[in-house]
């Protein structure tokens, strides 16, 4: 937590106040609940966090304050002002920086903030100060002519909320900045953030990240609509007493310990926390054990403080419908031999023109095989993905996948790949059902066994309600839930995940680590991507890129013991990942 910002919290006058709000909306001929009777307020000079699961309403609010939306019901105000009577007055004193901002990709850098300068009227004597100012808080200045299509996914969202800054507002909306961004890009996102909320403007943004929720002086936690919670982020752990612990000893297995765990109706909550297992117990007593002695024989069972997070899945977790994709994914009988190389990458390159995107990157993964490929925006992952999958070719090296050498015979190949791509790739004009029966068709199943598929991604991936849905009109979780169905439904030997819980809600996360858990189980390898240094703990084995170079390889533990030093004995990966980044620059963060 920032000693800064929250030094800042001073004054306590009303920047929104909502009483009684509600909207809805029309879906497919039927009625959503998108709020219902929302009271709260929140305080100017601060930085306040809306959290909750995907379709909580946390962006129809913030579009609800911003002017862009009317209620049905009840009153808002922003700084005494009403977004519907007074919408010209509400847009003069807000910025708003919408999870897709409309950033103009043919435009250079320097081009978006004349252009947004230009929307909001800001006089030409004002601009040099403050452009000069802009450019280097989000430490753009050397980017100033650069297409803003050719910037990585970090300095996008930084150019966003410069464009978002150019009117000076009082308040700033902010949903989901850092998705899909970096670990260093989000501290430089949050100091920027912090520099704002010093100079006096109050900030509120919807976050995935619950270790920035607990960052902010007060949380607003909504579910189907409604206020759950609010308060500071560290109030009401009384109810975690003597329910929170780390289990160590499973050595190389945590992933499987993790899971064994999970599966547990007396476990409320499992993630793998560096070598050891954080569990969440339903009630204050320690986890049993005992059956697990055979298979992990050196466990120990350790009392831990409880955390945000810790209190945000024992919340949220009876409230909301449970998803466990890896129930979709039925164990394998067949032996899976596990030291066999199904990716091999040889000193591969790819030049665009006369950059090098990737620079003779070497390495091997086995089947059954969770391997992360970890990395800054525009380190060259996406491009590696590309290649491995056959969509782009290598300008030099090898690359070979299930045997096939991909220079060759990437078609071949492919037929035994899936590939969920970075962003949401279906078609948002066509329904659930018929963005299935189209992938079905492309990967060449057969009448029989697509109709067999598709029920068995609409049943277990838990779509069926929305069969006949817009896939564009899905919550952001089940749009993923469908891209995972679809790169699925042939059953292939090699799954590819670009970042897939970018940007859904930790509920949903730990459901796509189930199944992707399970996928491993089988013998499925698979390649993930992944902003989450979390997440990346549950990988067998994961290499860290930079500037298209590999800086690290190795075992999750083996690179968080290249950051140990006497003041930090036991670093984070995110601590080991920072570090290796800073070292390859040569520069401080």
């Amino acid at each position: 937590m920032t000693e800064a910002l929250h030094s800042t919290a001073k004054n306590t006058d009303v920047a929104v106040a909502a009483t009684g709000l509600g909207k809805h909306f029309t879906v497919d001929q039927r009625q959503i609940a998108a709020l219902e009777g929302i009271t709260l307020s929140i305080r100017t000079g601060v930085v306040s966090a809306l959290i909750g699961p995907d379709g909580a309403g946390k962006t129809t609010l913030l579009r609800l304050i911003a002017g862009l939306l009317a209620p049905d019901y009840g009153t808002i105000s922003v700084f005494g002002l009403d977004p519907v009577t007074r919408p010209d007055a509400v847009h003069g004193i807000t910025g708003y920086m919408p999870q897709r901002f409309g950033l103009y990709e043919d435009l250079t850098v320097q081009e978006n903030l004349d252009l947004y300068a230009d929307l909001h009227g800001v006089p030409s004597r004002l601009r040099p100060e403050q452009f000069l100012e802009l450019l280097d808080m989000t430490k753009l200045s050397a980017f100033q002519g650069r297409l803003a299509g050719k910037l990585s996914g970090g300095m996008k969202q930084k150019l966003g909320l410069a464009c978002t800054l150019v009117a000076q507002p009082r308040l700033l909306l902010l949903d989901e900045p850092t998705v899909g961004v970096d670990p260093v890009s989000r501290r430089e996102l949050w100091l920027i953030i912090e520099r704002m909320v010093a100079s006096g403007t109050t900030v509120l943004m919807s976050t995935a990240y619950l270790d920035e929720a607990e960052r902010c002086h007060e949380i607003f936690m909504l579910h189907a609509g409604q206020l759950l919670r609010q308060g500071a982020p560290g109030a009401d752990y009384s109810i975690l007493a003597g329910r929170c612990f780390e289990i160590h000893g499973a050595e190389s297995f945590t992933r499987r310990l993790q899971s064994r765990l999970a599966e547990r109706p007396n476990i409320v909550d499992a993630v793998i926390q560096g070598d050891a297992v954080r569990v969440v117990t339903a009630q204050p007593d320690p986890p049993k054990l005992d059956d697990l002695a055979a298979e992990f024989p050196s466990l120990s069972v350790t009392p831990v403080p409880p955390r945000f997070e810790d209190g945000f899945i024992a919340l949220l977790k009876p409230l909301v419908e449970q998803v466990n994709l890896g129930s979709a994914l039925s164990p394998s009988t067949e032996a899976v031999d596990r030291e066999d190389t199904v990716i091999e990458v040889r000193e591969v390159e790819r030049w665009f023109g006369d950059f090098q995107a990737v620079k003779r990157i070497s390495f091997d993964v086995k089947r059954g095989e969770v391997f992360g490929l970890l990395g800054a925006n525009g380190a060259g992952k996406t491009t590696t993905f590309r290649m491995l999958c056959g969509l782009l070719p290598p300008s030099h090296g090898q690359l070979r996948v299930a045997g096939v050498d991909l220079r060759s015979a990437a078609s071949k190949a492919r037929r035994r790949i899936g590939y969920m791509s970075q962003k949401f790739s279906l078609y948002g004009a066509l329904s659930v059902r018929q963005n299935l029966e189209f992938f079905a068709s492309a990967y060449r199943l057969d009448r029989g066994k697509r109709r067999v598929r598709l029920d068995w991604a609409l049943e277990e991936f838990q779509l069926t309600p929305y069969a006949d849905s817009s896939s564009g009109d899905l919550p952001l979780g089940h749009k993923q839930r469908l891209a995972l169905a679809c790169a699925l439904l042939h059953e292939p030997e090699i799954l590819f995940l670009d970042e897939p819980t970018s940007g859904v809600d930790p509920l949903m996360r730990r459901a796509f680590w189930s199944a992707i858990n399970a996928l491993a189980e089988q013998g499925v390898t698979v390649l993930v991507t992944t902003h989450f240094m979390e997440e990346a703990e549950y990988c067998d084995r994961l290499v860290i890129m930079a500037a298209g170079s590999l800086l690290a390889a190795g075992r999750p533990q083996e690179i968080r013991a290249q950051a140990s030093r006497t003041d930090r004995p036991n670093p984070t990966l995110e601590d080991a990942f920072i570090e290796l980044l800073q070292q390859s620059e040569q520069t401080p963060l």
